[in-house]
């Protein structure tokens, strides 16, 4: 017990002594919740700015409620009829000082002029003088229409993209931290014949061992914590179901599965360089493919099919099934389970290749 003690505290000092490991493992990823959070806070229909040129019955004829309604979505700003007011707003519509013009030369049709520059925004002022239209033609006919979509979102209305963010970002850290953090220390000791010493000594393998994982997992839990500790300030609004302490197995376990795979670039790799050209070769496409930073519902089918086989693509899953909703011991289970058979089988390979000095 003193020697994994002494081990521990050795290597918690190294780790919290080297900056770039510290900032790679847990600022860094900080960084990106913050970002993301601050970029998705708002999931609100964005405002729309048309300029109307000239008198334009739907949407002159518009009654004050229904004018009220739309302020939020969609900010109308009526100019005169001329020709040169009309070229005006088309030249902003051009630059994309606005959304679009909307006029009326005769009879009933309206005419809506955007740019295809922005097919987000197209869409929505699109959608948005559709609707206009359509309450102008129930109004004129008296007839309602004959079927009305009612459309509602699965979760509750409160659910905040945030939600979606943490558990993604949250699994990436510990991926960051499993693989960078044993890989790392793994080679450098070994270039410093520490693990020869250390071989050469009476302390157990096993000591070794446990101290390793207890620091990591220590780093783990810790990222945990600053994590859902920032995710639920008011400013992001992260809110935890009643199973979300759940995320602390599952920490564990996925810290487990990334440290076997750093466990077995540290095996093969002699320099420090190729161990982070190996890491970054492994834990970044992983974090794009698993749908940790974006959802895959729009990926190609083969992306879809191979993020099946990563590892992150499940813990990230299972992160968001207990954190945001509210699942508990069924999607948490399978997912610890099959981490640890990942861990056992990577570090049954990686011991094979394992070596005590480079002579």
């Amino acid at each position: 017990m003193k020697s994994f003690l002494s081990l521990s505290r050795a290597m918690a000092l190294g780790l919290l002594r080297d900056r770039a490991a510290v900032f790679f493992m847990l600022v860094f990823p900080l960084m990106f919740l913050a970002m993301f959070g601050a970029l998705f806070s708002s999931d609100s229909t964005p405002r729309a700015k048309v300029v109307q040129v000239g008198d334009v019955e739907v949407f002159d004829g518009m009654t004050d409620g229904r004018r009220a309604g739309l302020r939020d979505v969609l900010e109308i700003e009526k100019t005169d009829g001329s020709a040169d007011a009309r070229r005006e707003a088309l030249a902003e519509v051009r630059k994309g000082d606005v959304d679009a013009a909307v006029f009326q030369r005769g009879g009933k049709a309206v005419e809506l002029r955007y740019s295809a520059a922005d097919s987000s925004r197209a869409g929505n002022v699109r959608a948005l003088v559709n609707s206009v239209v359509q309450q102008a033609n129930q109004e004129a006919s008296g007839r309602p229409p004959a079927y009305r979509l009612a459309p509602r979102q699965v979760e509750d209305e409160s659910v905040k993209p945030i939600q979606f963010l943490t558990p993604g970002l949250l699994s990436w850290a510990v991926a960051m931290g499993g693989v960078f953090g044993s890989a790392f220390n793994l080679v450098s000791w070994r270039k410093k014949r520490i693990l020869r010493r250390l071989w050469l000594s009476p302390v157990s393998a096993g000591s070794v061992v446990g101290a390793r994982v207890g620091v990591n997992l220590a780093l783990a839990f810790a990222q945990t914590g600053v994590f859902v500790g920032l995710a639920t300030l008011p400013v992001y609004g992260l809110q935890l179901t009643g199973y979300w302490w759940l995320c602390l197995p599952l920490v564990a376990c996925g810290t487990l599965a990334f440290m076997s795979i750093g466990l077995l670039i540290g095996s093969w790799a002699k320099t420090e360089e190729a161990a982070n050209g190996l890491a970054q070769l492994i834990v970044l496409p992983m974090a794009f493919l698993s749908g940790s930073f974006f959802p895959l519902d729009i990926a190609p089918d083969w992306v879809r099919a191979v993020s099946g086989f990563l590892p992150l693509t499940h813990l990230a899953e299972a992160m968001q099934s207990v954190l945001s909703r509210g699942e508990s011991w069924g999607a948490a289970l399978p997912v610890m389970g099959g981490l640890l058979l990942f861990a056992a089988v990577v570090t049954l390979i990686a011991s094979r290749l394992f070596r005590w000095d480079d002579a």
